[in-house]
């Protein structure tokens, strides 16, 4: 439709700039909004993974202060290379990942990777408005 409008009846792309934005707003609104039903489920989850990770965590922190800060060197075991400071990298590294858990499954870079791919059929018709050093141009002075 754009392209007979720009082409066949000599109507400028500029013209259908706000046509081509709602378009994009719409396709990812129609594809991604189906996933914000898993909101809710996520959020309870995020919740309580918070919760029961953070009570363990806290009990394996109070085992390790206790057993290699607190408490006497342990005998016949050392600091370097026991296993108590690998599985506290794991725990942290797991409630890390909890904590960084989306309420939503996508982010930004899905929406623009969306928002890009409805729009790229319409890059030809920039052509219409723009040399191709222009597009060349700005794309590289928006990439850099």
């Amino acid at each position: 439709m754009f392209a007979d409008r720009v082409v066949l009846e000599r109507e400028s792309f500029l013209d259908f700039k706000v046509t081509a934005a709602v378009l994009a707003i719409f396709w990812v609104l129609a594809l991604l909004g189906p996933l914000v039903m898993f909101t809710p489920h996520l959020w309870r989850a995020k919740r309580q993974g918070r919760s029961e990770y953070g009570s363990l965590a806290s009990q394996y922190l109070a085992a390790f202060k206790a057993k290699w800060i607190n408490g006497p060197a342990p005998t016949g075991d050392q600091l370097l290379g026991t296993s108590d400071i690998q599985s506290l990298a794991d725990l942290v590294n797991t409630y890390d990942a909890v904590c960084r858990m989306r309420l939503v499954p996508f982010g930004p870079q899905e929406v623009t990777i969306l928002a890009a791919m409805t729009l790229a059929p319409l890059l030809p018709l920039m052509l219409t408005v723009y040399s191709l050093d222009q597009l060349v141009g700005r794309a590289l002075k928006m990439l850099f």
